[in-house]
């Protein structure tokens, strides 16, 4: 039987007490890795989930940065190397919110944040963390991307133009890094079902879930279960790519 255990890894994810970011690390600690807990200003409850993964018998801990700011990613890479947790993985899922509209009417501090979330985010990781990964030969980092970057909908133009300048640097990172044992990859979600969804009682979208190939649209947990993937072994030999976790609904081509 094939297993997926990252026990003796550490793994870092920004955004982790959100919705998806919840899933994904209590994934990666059921798999044995120690998680590290990223978070922008909500202490009470990054620290609430971090007793709550603390009881499935790994090591964590919550630490606070603006992931859009260099100073603030190497703050708290200070932080956590103090704490003797260096990561090994890096899953970058932070993203800011606002409000879509047409290109003519969306505010450029839009665009402004897009761009520091999606772009300088993996930047300010990389170059926080990725170094000492270098030193040991081996590392995973694993961006959330979304399927918009290929739908390109009226309204998405800041995400849109965010999450595509993500790609091209997670791409040329992925050649730069490979040589050292490191893989770069995106996971790129659809309109993903979460606890909010399953509280609301509005999982299903018959519209929508009609125009998707496997008429239904998928979960958190199933976006998690792609990370965990490519932050194992099994993906030893897969980088620098775009991976859709979104039933088909779009399709890369060669």
């Amino acid at each position: 039987m094939i297993t997926i255990d990252l026990t003796g890894k550490t793994a870092l994810i920004t955004g982790a007490s959100g919705q998806l970011g919840r899933v994904m690390a209590r994934t990666l600690a059921r798999a044995g890795a120690d998680v590290i807990l990223h978070y922008h200003s909500n202490r009470e409850n990054a620290e609430r989930f971090a007793g709550e993964i603390q009881k499935l018998g790994v090591k964590t801990m919550a630490v606070s940065a603006d992931v859009g700011n260099t100073e603030s990613v190497f703050a708290m890479r200070d932080k956590i190397v103090k704490a003797g947790m260096t990561p090994d993985i890096i899953v970058d899922n932070a993203v800011v919110q606002y409000d879509w509209t047409d290109v003519l009417s969306q505010a450029i501090e839009d665009y402004e944040s897009q761009f520091k979330s999606c772009v300088m985010q993996n930047v300010n990781m990389a170059k926080a963390f990725l170094p000492a990964m270098k030193e040991k030969g081996w590392g995973r980092m694993i961006g959330i991307n979304t399927e918009c970057s290929m739908q390109c909908f009226p309204g998405q133009s800041a995400y849109v133009a965010g999450k595509r300048g993500m790609d091209g640097v997670m791409r040329v990172l992925a050649k730069e890094v490979g040589p050292y044992g490191i893989t770069v990859n995106q996971v790129a979600p659809g309109w993903t079902i979460s606890d909010r969804d399953r509280e609301n009682h509005t999982e299903v979208s018959p519209e929508t879930d009609a125009r998707i190939p496997l008429r239904r649209r998928g979960t958190d947990q199933e976006v998690a279960n792609a990370v965990l993937f490519l932050a194992s072994d099994l993906a030893d030999y897969i980088t620098g790519t775009y991976l859709p976790v979104c039933g088909g609904n779009v399709m890369p081509t060669i």
